[in-house]
């Protein structure tokens, strides 16, 4: 398939890293097709080869990256983090560690299907980060997932995860055994509730995600009508619930919304583009939502999403965003987008910080590589946000709340400052649990177990 004619679709995050099994995908035995559409066969050097004049032609940061020769690697995937941008450019100052390669299956399961192989169990894993001593929670547990299924809940404590203690886990930053390969696999895990200690065996399997899992119209303590809703994962499946939601909203007559992406690592930009069009489509309708622009040698490509205007649209002045260092890519895309138009008031923590993003490229062999090739600005023209956007109102999570109820700290604080009373003072032990009090280049880069992240623009 040519890198001109593939049917396009452009993407603005970071899935679950590029661990050894998932780039053992990119030596399938199968033959590429040669050219500009991938390797002239699959073997590892004409692979690296290919990787190379890829990389050369549509990779962002091409002018200032390594392009070491290929034969001093052994495989695929080392060669392509040797071709990484190292951030050295003063107006791109980190590195790339978001470029990844993913089987063509995992792709095309998630962003066309709407599916994912896991257990379902995300933890707290960055907010105890150095900290062996903490215990390790539980902070989502997918809907439908076999975590779900077992009962498993938010703030349930990890003690152990197969033999591994909760210790070892956070002093080693190691959370692979909560992200598995096959159907079928299992972990063991020993957890702690508030009915005692046990143990709980999952098997891995391939379920239907949920990316809107709830949405509801609350009253803050003063009458305020607002509207909630949790958006996990930027794929089309999300539009549907979405818009719906967003008649229930209109019909009750909120005044403000609340839009939960603390967990949402990004997706497609036509979908955030879609969201971010609901809030006030009188003030936003038609215009600019963001520009994509890629490399000199691409220009060609740049290309404007314009912001829509939807039936169940409403035209609130004000937004509130919940976020946290999870939020990343097309989510963050979403309040960098409706900057120009409308206040935004983010609640939780600094966001990841990731403002460019990929034009997923099959290699023909059983692999995409999605390596960064363009970088996302505003109506304005803002963009490279890569310390994140700071929480107007930062607020610690409280992982044995259940997200979006109303004793949710954020939930609270949203209400709040909705019925006029400001950001919550915090207490400096509170401050020292929020990550924002720390550069987004300055936190661990491993991915946690089920993270899809990805700004995929079609």
């Amino acid at each position: 398939m040519s890198l001109h004619s593939r049917v396009k679709t452009v993407a603005l995050g970071r899935w679950p890293g590029r661990i050894a099994a998932v780039a053992a995908a990119v030596l399938v035995a199968a033959c590429g097709g040669g050219g500009d559409g991938g390797p002239l066969t699959c073997s590892t050097a004409d692979e690296k080869v290919w990787l190379r004049e890829y990389m050369d032609d549509w990779y962002f940061w091409y002018k200032v990256s390594p392009s070491p020769d290929p034969s001093g690697y052994a495989s695929v995937d080392s060669y392509f983090n040797a071709l990484l941008y190292d951030g050295s450019l003063p107006d791109f100052p980190r590195a790339d560690d978001w470029s990844y390669i993913v089987s063509q299956e995992t792709y095309d399961r998630t962003f066309g299907d709407g599916r994912t192989l896991g257990y379902g169990l995300m933890v707290a894993g960055l907010e105890v980060t150095g900290h062996p001593d903490w215990p390790l929670l539980a902070r989502y547990v997918e809907p439908g997932s076999p975590a779900a299924l077992a009962g498993l809940r938010r703030g349930d404590q990890i003690l152990a995860v197969n033999g591994k203690t909760s210790a070892q886990i956070i002093a080693e930053n190691n959370y692979a055994d909560l992200s598995p390969q096959n159907e079928g696999d299992m972990v063991t895990l020993d957890i702690r509730t508030a009915d005692g200690d046990s143990r709980v065996q999952l098997a891995a399997d391939i379920y239907d995600l949920q990316p809107v899992p709830s949405s509801r119209v609350l009253a803050t303590p003063d009458g305020r009508k607002m509207g909630y809703i949790q958006v996990k994962d930027m794929i089309d499946q999300a539009v549907g619930p979405f818009d719906v939601a967003f008649g229930q909203f209109k019909a009750a007559g909120v005044q403000d919304v609340i839009i939960d992406l603390r967990y949402n690592g990004g997706g497609l930009v036509s979908v955030a583009n879609k969201i971010a069009s609901f809030p006030n489509a009188s003030a936003t309708s038609g215009n600019v939502f963001a520009s994509l622009l890629y490399n000199d040698k691409r220009s060609g490509h740049n290309e404007s999403f314009r912001f829509q205007n939807y039936a169940n649209a409403t035209g609130l002045s004000r937004v509130y965003v919940l976020t946290g260092p999870r939020t990343c890519s097309a989510s963050e895309q979403v309040i960098n987008g409706l900057r120009p138009y409308v206040t935004v008031v983010t609640i939780g923590d600094t966001t990841c910080g990731k403002p460019v993003g990929f034009l997923p490229q099959p290699d023909g062999c059983g692999a995409v590589v999605n390596a960064v090739n363009f970088e996302s600005v505003n109506s304005k023209n803002e963009g490279r946000y890569f310390d994140g956007f700071d929480a107007s109102c930062p607020v610690a999570e409280d992982f044995s709340q259940p997200q979006g109820s109303e004793t949710d700290p954020l939930i609270i604080a949203a209400e709040d400052h909705a019925d006029g009373f400001g950001c919550p003072t915090l207490a400096a032990a509170a401050k020292t649990k929020i990550l924002g009090l720390r550069k987004p280049s300055e936190r661990p880069h491993w991915v946690e177990a089920g993270e899809r992240r990805g700004m995929i623009g079609k």
